[in-house]
């Protein structure tokens, strides 16, 4: 299977936490874990997981006390590149990551909604993991407007991190709408044993020139995780 190229661990686990705090799953002023026991229980060693806070607290996200521990700071607005993934492990949080399975350019198909300002569309399916658990499948449809060829060696962790940076779109807006469906046939087997029924979300984004840019279906396995939006 195709493999999208991955941020390096430290930075994943610097833009886990930042997502944390924006969900409000870490407060203000809380103190995290001593820095062993910490990274014993993300699996990294203490050395990545200094280099991810050293990164919080170059972002003005972290205050670092000696001698006293490491404490939550909201004074910044800085985005995670995992900030709209909405979709947590059962018992909270979790470390996504992505593999590319496909990447197809297409007329759009009649089944999808309008959207853009192109009948092409570029296709990507992936396979979402959260802390390395299967969780969920995503297929995503690009508008053509923004780029005439898309490759899947191109493709970084994040997508909207590599829209940004590679095609000047800044997904501004996002209106999620969410249900049950049931697991397309070309995702059969890849979260487990398959189910009769997952968790559906349909999205529809929009750029920074309130173009709508892409249209997404991403289904969970409910069993494994469940889909979050904090208010604050």
């Amino acid at each position: 299977m195709a493999q999208t190229q991955s941020l390096p661990l430290f930075v994943q686990i610097s833009e886990m936490l930042i997502r944390d705090i924006s969900a409000g799953r870490l407060l203000d002023g809380e103190r995290l874990p001593p820095e062993r026991d910490m990274a014993g229980q993300l699996q990294i060693s203490v050395g990545t997981l200094r280099k991810a806070l050293a990164d919080l607290t170059a972002k003005g996200l972290l205050e670092r006390r000696q001698g006293s521990g490491n404490y939550i700071r909201q004074g910044s607005d800085t985005a995670s590149v995992y900030a709209l993934f909405r979709l947590e492990l059962i018992a909270g949080g979790g470390l996504p990551t992505a593999q590319v399975l496909s990447v197809a350019t297409m007329t759009k198909p009649d089944d999808l909604p309008a959207f853009g300002r192109s009948d092409v569309a570029h296709r990507i399916r992936r396979l979402r993991r959260l802390n390395g658990q299967a969780a969920a499948l995503e297929e995503i449809w690009l508008d053509g407007s923004y780029t005439k060829a898309l490759r899947v060696e191109d493709l970084s962790e994040s997508l909207y991190l590599f829209y940004r940076r590679n095609l000047g779109l800044r997904v501004q807006r996002a209106e999620d709408r969410i249900g049950m469906g049931v697991c397309p046939d070309w995702g059969s087997g890849l979260l487990g044993a398959d189910k009769e029924s997952l968790g559906l979300v349909e999205r529809v984004t929009w750029d920074q020139d309130g173009h709508s840019a892409e249209f997404s279906r991403t289904w969970f396995d409910t069993d494994k995780v469940r889909y979050v939006s904090r208010l604050r």
